[in-house]
Formats: C-alpha cells, structure tokens, sequence
C-alpha cells in the first residue's frame, strides 16, 4: 500500500513547476522585479486529511499562529504579534497600528462585526449562504492613480458554509507570492477554519483557495527550482484544534498560540531551509 504524503507539498509543487515553465514573464512595473505569474490558480485541501503545511522547506510555525489569534482579536495595533514575529513592521503606521489590518477590518472597520456575524449566523441557519468575510475596502483600496500605500490586502475575502455537517472555507487572494506568502496563507486559514469549526461544533471541511494572480518572483527563481527538485517524503500533518480557541484568540491568550504551536510542531519534519528569501514589498 503506497504512503500517503502532504497534499499541500503535492499541490504546491506542482504550482511552481506550472508557473516556472508556463508562466507569463513579465517587469512588475510597481516593484520593478521581473515576474513569472499565472491567473486563475486553485489549490483546495480536505482539512480532515491533513493539516496543510509546507514541509519542502521550513517554514515558521508562530507566524502564522500568531497572526491568526491577532486578527480574531480584532487588533490593529501591533504590541500582541510582536511578541511572536515581525512581519507586519514594515507595514506600521501611526502609533504602532495598521490600518488595513486584516482582523481590524473583520470586527470593526466597516461598522460591524463580521466574524462575530458569522458566527451567530451559522448558529442560527447552518445552511446559510450569507457567510461572506470581506478585508477590502472599496472606499479605499485599489483603483489608485500614483497612490502608494503601505499595505493592500492580497487575501481580501473569504466565505464560510456548513455543508454536511462540516465547515467548508473558500478564501480569494487577488495576488500571491508563491515562496513566500502562499505557505504562509494557506496554513493560516486552514487554523482558522478548524477554530471557526470548533466554535460551531462541526466537523472541519474542505479549505479552497483561489489565486487570481499566482506569482514568483526573479529573486526567488532558483529557490523554486530547488523546492521543485525535492522529493516529497512527508507524511500528512495531523491537528486537531484546542478546545475554546475562538474565545482564547479573542482574549489574546498566548499561552493558545504556545499551544498550537507545540502540536503543530510535534508532526512537522520539514527538509532544509533554501536560505533567506527577501520579501519583495
């Protein structure tokens, strides 16, 4: 009976052999680096099988754990995610905040809150289709004629949806860096899929991700090179969400991120680092 392996290192590597052979070069005129990218891409995980971790590299475990307990808080100051990372830094604005910070915009930018909607939604009607999160502010971002701002967001809308008893996610990411923010990305919210699901009482479902524009950028082109050259050896990555998460992540209770982290890493045997990668802002 053939082993099986990490869907995400399948799907992911796969991706970057399409993109590198296939994809459109072209100068990005905003940051001035020659891409290779493809539109349309979509990856989709059934979060039962596995969690969906990179495992052909070595990627930070706190990242993204972290992020997701600052953007259940509702935050855009930065003081709780600086304790665990500093990723959001060259984002920073007045007074140590981000203004276009994805949780803020959840569960108070736009009058509301969404993810507590969300949640006493699916309470309600389980077979709702309204369940509809949105990070972009059409007010604001976008469409801008020499306006440079700090940060638009790439994941900029998701969709949650009970069917069969199990908690199904579909995120859209208007751009992704494939060695850097896709990993990052997708297992952020394949965790905030399983703590929604806990919240809700069911079961965890299938995680989509839709990519309207996949990209790889000339700096990175030889590390995609070495990840497509790796044999995939990993096994699928088993989790199983703490138990209160939603309310210990709203509460900024470290000691959840600890937590995660610690389970995730006793199932996580990733191969060698590629080295620094440089983000392209």
């Amino acid at each position: 009976m053939r082993a099986m392996k990490n869907e995400f290192d399948v799907q992911y590597q796969n991706l970057l052999s399409e993109i590198l052979s296939h994809g459109f070069e072209e100068k990005n005129l905003r940051t001035g680096h020659v891409c290779k990218s493809l539109p349309g891409q979509t990856m989709r995980f059934d979060l039962e099988k596995g969690f969906p971790l990179l495992a052909l590299r070595k990627i930070p475990l706190k990242v993204f754990i972290a992020e997701q307990a600052w953007f259940l808080m509702g935050n855009k100051n930065l003081r709780f995610l600086q304790a665990f990372t500093k990723i959001w830094d060259d984002f920073a604005e007045e007074n140590n905040c981000v203004e276009s910070a994805y949780g803020y915009r959840w569960r108070k930018h736009f009058g509301r809150d969404q993810i507590g909607g969300l949640i006493k939604l699916l309470q309600k009607d389980p077979t709702s289709r309204h369940g509809v999160i949105l990070m972009w502010d059409p007010s604001d971002d976008g469409l801008a004629d020499g306006i440079q701002k700090k940060n638009v967001p790439c994941p900029y809308t998701f969709t949650v949806q009970i069917i069969g008893g199990k908690l199904h996610l579909h995120l859209v990411i208007r751009s992704n860096d494939m060695m850097l923010g896709n990993p990052h990305d997708v297992a952020g919210f394949a965790l905030l899929a399983h703590i929604l699901a806990e919240k809700l009482n069911v079961g965890v479902g299938v995680l989509t991700v839709s990519i309207s524009n996949a990209h790889i950028y000339d700096i990175h082109f030889e590390q995609a090179k070495e990840i497509i050259s790796r044999g995939i050896e990993h096994a699928p990555i088993k989790f199983q969400c703490p138990k209160n998460a939603f309310v210990r992540a709203e509460e900024g209770d470290e000691k959840l991120v600890e937590e995660i982290f610690s389970q995730l890493r006793e199932n996580y045997a990733p191969q060698e680092s590629l080295g620094k990668m440089s983000i392209v802002l």
